[in-house]
């Protein structure tokens, strides 16, 4: 960046939703803003969206969050582009560490329920998903010994039937066979670099850190929300997380639809979701990683044997990494 400040725009869809949220919401952006020009790095990076989020508060206490976007690949120099506001409620007991993990203890945890029986599906659908994850999944744990070992060797072994049936019980909700065939094969992944490999570079949860993180959020829906303010619901299975212990961002699977939604410490709401399906999600993982040139942004890219979807967030990590080739 220049030594000049940077320029703040938006489009005239995008002021108009600021309009919208009130006179407080613009007293409070338009201070953002002028320390957005002085640093247009002053927002928290999401490497999966490759956007900056910041925040800032109205004198009636409603916090507002703003995705921008600023220098390449995605911005351009000495601008700083809105993408869009939310107005967003955090719950007064939420607060989260440094590391993305909850400061203090959500409180009373629900008990297991008994599981709610599925609606009924043809098997023959159901068998045809498990075949679809399972080649996908095959084809992303070859590309993945072969080019990026590092993440290879994140994998954890497969759950057993048993362990599946369990997780069932504890969350009280069914698993769709797409997800219980890609846990069947790889019961998500161990903490070390190069483990949040999937695509946009979420990191696969293990059943354990699911069955926490589902609890958790249940325990702060049943303190804290309410018809207008939803936390969580119980059709709710959280698949990928942020990193591997960081769960401050994540996809979860609504079962009513089977597609993949993302959450976010921030409560923002998104109008569609990340993935239509599991299957979706591994078959275009699959399919960028034998031809690069269908990822579009992030492209994948190799850091010390492990794969990453752009270039790592960490500046000597960023400096290692490599797009494929082809």
């Amino acid at each position: 960046m220049s030594g000049q400040q940077a320029v703040v725009e938006m489009s005239d869809g995008v002021r108009a939703t600021l309009w919208r949220l009130g006179s407080e919401a613009e007293d409070a952006m338009e201070g953002l803003f002028q320390k957005l020009e002085e640093n247009p790095l002053l927002g928290e990076y999401d490497t999966a969206e490759m956007v900056y989020r910041a925040s800032a508060s109205t004198v009636g206490g409603e916090e507002l969050i703003v995705r921008y976007l600023f220098g390449p690949p995605r911005g351009e120099e000495d601008i700083v582009r809105i993408l869009s506001f939310s107005q967003v409620r955090v719950p007064a007991q939420l607060k989260y560490g440094e590391d993305g993990e909850y400061d203090d203890p959500p409180g009373p945890v629900p008990g297991p329920k008994r599981v709610d029986p599925r609606d009924p599906r043809d098997p023959r659908l159901e068998e045809i998903e498990v075949r679809q994850v399972t080649d996908a999944w095959q084809r992303i744990v070859t590309w993945l010994t072969e080019y990026a070992p590092a993440s290879a060797g994140a994998l954890r072994p497969g759950a057993s039937e048993a362990e599946l049936a369990g997780l069932e019980e504890t969350l009280g909700v069914g698993v769709p066979a797409e997800l219980k065939a890609l846990w069947g094969l790889n019961a998500g992944v161990d903490n070390v670099d190069g483990a949040g490999f999937l695509l946009r570079n979420w990191a696969l949860m293990t059943p354990d850190s699911v069955i926490s993180f589902y609890r958790m959020q249940m325990g702060i829906q049943q303190r804290d929300g309410n018809d207008e303010f939803t936390v969580w619901k119980p059709s709710w299975i959280p698949v990928c997380s942020f990193g591997a212990a960081d769960v401050a961002f994540g996809l979860y699977l609504d079962t009513r639809g089977g597609e993949l939604w993302r959450w976010s410490r921030y409560g923002d709401v998104r109008a569609e979701p990340e993935f239509r399906s599991v299957t979706v999600l591994l078959e275009e993982m699959a399919d960028a990683l034998e031809a690069p040139s269908l990822a579009g942004l992030p492209e994948p890219g190799l850091v010390e044997g492990g794969l990453s979807w752009g270039p790592p967030s960490d500046p000597d990590r960023a400096a290692l990494w490599e797009p494929l080739a082809g």
